[in-house]
């Protein structure tokens, strides 16, 4: 499947802003980015960067008035995705030194906070891809989905205690969920077809059976069609924007996602 995907944020901008961007998608063993475009408006110097994730980062400052970001990308990602019922647990010491640090609690994912609780919604589930399969489950069933609904972060216990959130609210009691049974887990920031209402998107992988794989509690079922930008512990590693100094918000953002036939769309 190929699909071009679009997001476009426009600022006003009071004073000189330093901004930190994660916009830029990488290739990897599940998406190959054969296109991209990316412009400034109005241009000023932009410094690129890989982050301790391997996100692909830009430093800029911001001037003051109207600033625009504006990207693009034609990617070939996989039309179904990578299912693996009764793929196992990895036990600790044999999991990679990268994956570790995916089995700490952060910020916004508490698992320190939900062992029990983990325990019960993954009894009686084979250890490994089965309990994430049971987590991704009850999210679904437990944690109302209500996109737009929030503009605050709030951490996996509190999303726990309120039973609803956004994309990436699921996401954080997804994570908090697994490393509380020891399965490494991640946030990942991106795109998704057919997403409805259309937006940035939020989703987790685990990793169980020498391999990540991805969980997503927001959909009714699984299908292909996602496009990562970035991977970190939760969200406070996959902004798509930081900036410093007085708050900015997007005047406007427009995000969308297309599928292509790329003999026609080069």
């Amino acid at each position: 499947m190929w699909l071009r995907t679009s997001c476009d944020l426009d600022f006003n901008i009071t004073v000189p802003t330093p901004f930190v961007l994660m916009l830029r998608p990488r290739s990897g063993a599940q998406q190959w980015v054969a296109l991209e475009k990316y412009t400034i408006v109005p241009s000023v110097p932009v410094f690129e960067f890989t982050d301790g994730y391997g996100n692909l980062c830009q430093r800029l400052i911001a001037p003051p008035g109207a600033f625009g970001i504006y990207t693009a990308a034609e990617v070939r990602t996989s039309e179904t995705m990578d299912e693996a019922p009764g793929s196992p647990f990895v036990e600790i010491q044999n999991l990679p030194d990268a994956v570790l640090g995916f089995l700490l609690p952060s910020r916004y994912c508490e698992s320190d906070q939900f062992s029990q609780m983990a325990a019960s919604i993954t009894a009686g589930y084979l250890p490994g891809y089965d309990q994430v399969a049971a987590i991704r489950n009850w999210l679904r069933e437990t944690i109302d989905f209500k996109p737009f609904e929030s503009d605050v972060q709030v951490s996996a216990v509190d999303v726990n205690a309120r039973r609803w959130g956004v994309c990436r609210d699921l996401s954080h009691l997804g994570i908090a969920l697994c490393r509380s049974i020891s399965i490494p887990a991640r946030m990942v920031v991106g795109y998704l077809h057919q997403l409805t209402p259309m937006d940035l998107h939020a989703w987790f992988e685990a990793y169980v059976g020498g391999r990540w794989y991805t969980f997503d509690a927001t959909q009714t079922k699984i299908k292909g069609g996602y496009v990562a930008i970035g991977y970190g512990r939760d969200a406070a590693d996959v902004a798509v924007y930081n900036q410093f100094g007085p708050a900015v918000y997007p005047a406007s953002q427009k995000v969308q996602v297309e599928c292509i036939n790329r003999n026609t769309h080069s």
